[in-house]
């Protein structure tokens, strides 16, 4: 594959044609948990973007590399008991050769955009304390 995307189809158009079809899956799983989210390209593979990064996902020889932050490979441990995962990174390994669960993918999204959002509003909180109070 290609270096330097710069949209998604672009990526997905480079992708063998037996993954193609499992990209597009993947991604119209993203949409339609998250409509409002940004397409990217980010570290040279698709992700999406909404008040911060939500997810990034990409095609290798054997799996589909999803990577939904630690705190989503926390909250969905059990969910993600029979697959391959990393907490440290943030990542899971969907196998080519079994069918990929895009409704715990769009479960995992739905986490994502709330996690983002919280952190959204914390933040947007935090600028409007007064400072004599912050350090309270």
């Amino acid at each position: 594959m290609k270096k330097g995307f710069s949209s998604i189809d672009e990526y997905i158009a480079a992708s063998s044609k037996d993954v193609q079809s499992v990209l597009l899956q993947i991604r119209q799983a993203v949409k339609e948990a998250a409509p409002e989210a940004e397409e990217t390209i980010s570290y040279n593979m698709p992700a999406f973007k909404l008040n911060g990064n939500l997810v990034w996902f990409g095609a290798f020889k054997n799996h589909i590399g999803f990577y939904p932050r630690e705190s989503a490979i926390e909250e969905f441990k059990e969910k993600l008991a029979g697959y391959e995962v990393s907490k440290v990174q943030g990542t899971v390994k969907f196998p080519l050769d079994k069918p990929i669960p895009l409704g715990l993918i769009k479960e995992i999204v739905k986490f994502r955009v709330k996690v983002n959002l919280q952190t959204k509003d914390a933040h947007a909180y935090s600028l409007r304390i007064p400072k004599s109070r912050k350090s309270k």
